[in-house]
């Protein structure tokens, strides 16, 4: 192969399944499940291909100027068509990972929470946290409990696309967050004990959100888990004194 022809390689279904299967190995070797491993792939896979869709979903919406109507038209049709199969390839991707869940609807069949939904929740939970706050956190098992309580309100795609709705939380609610960490978290005069403890733990933005979103079941899974009522009226009242 001259040097113009392995500048024009692409990596075929054979490279991309090599390379699949490689990281799984690794993966097994640090102690992740092949099944975990799988899934976050998975999951990488769908929201690479949603992300390429929203790039030529864009290119579907105007066409190159000065080349006449026959060439717009013909760029557009052919542009929303590439777009449409994209996004029908994308969505079967995200199904083979999470399921034939209709939607991220809270009213969805809710599975019982799995150990990489967990660790994803966590991924996002703490650098969160830190843009309002300072670290203090409570007993790990607990914070493993709360957000167990928390992915519990969501449907599997719902957790699958959980990390951009907590994101936009509290993006959209910025300054309230902030205040309401100031006044009650780490740092302010509210000791870590009592019924504001959980503005201490990096979950309370998760449990948050919950809050404003779907709070008939978060307390569903809050009273099942047999996690403090304290916590939950705490976090209410200190939101509701900032708003």
């Amino acid at each position: 192969m001259n040097a113009t022809e392995e500048g024009r390689q692409r990596l075929d279904a054979a490279d991309v399944l090599n390379a699949k299967k490689t990281l799984v190995q690794l993966l097994a070797r640090a102690g992740v499940y092949s099944g975990d491993a799988e899934e976050l792939i998975g999951l990488v896979e769908a929201g690479a291909l949603a992300l390429a869709h929203e790039e030529l979903d864009g290119l579907a919406r105007s066409a190159p100027a000065g080349k006449g109507e026959p060439y717009a038209s013909g760029w557009l049709d052919g542009a929303r068509t590439m777009a449409d199969d994209l996004a029908g390839l994308a969505e079967r991707t995200l199904r083979q990972v999470v399921g034939a869940g209709g939607s991220a609807a809270d009213t969805e069949p809710r599975p019982p929470v799995g150990r990489m939904e967990l660790e994803r929740a966590k991924v996002v939970v703490l650098p969160l946290y830190l843009t309002f706050t300072t670290a203090s956190d409570l007993d790990p098992e607990v914070s493993e409990q709360v957000l167990t309580a928390v992915l519990g309100t969501m449907s599997a795609r719902g957790r699958a696309g959980y990390a951009g709705r907590l994101t936009e939380f509290a993006s959209t609610h910025h300054a309230r967050v902030e205040r309401m960490y100031a006044e009650f978290g780490p740092g302010s005069p509210i000791a870590i004990h009592g019924r504001y403890s959980l503005l201490h733990s990096p979950t309370s933005i998760a449990v948050l959100e919950r809050l404003t979103t779907t709070p008939e079941s978060l307390r569903e899974e809050w009273d099942a888990a047999e996690l403090p009522p304290a916590w939950l009226e705490g976090l209410t009242t200190a939101w509701e004194t900032v708003a």
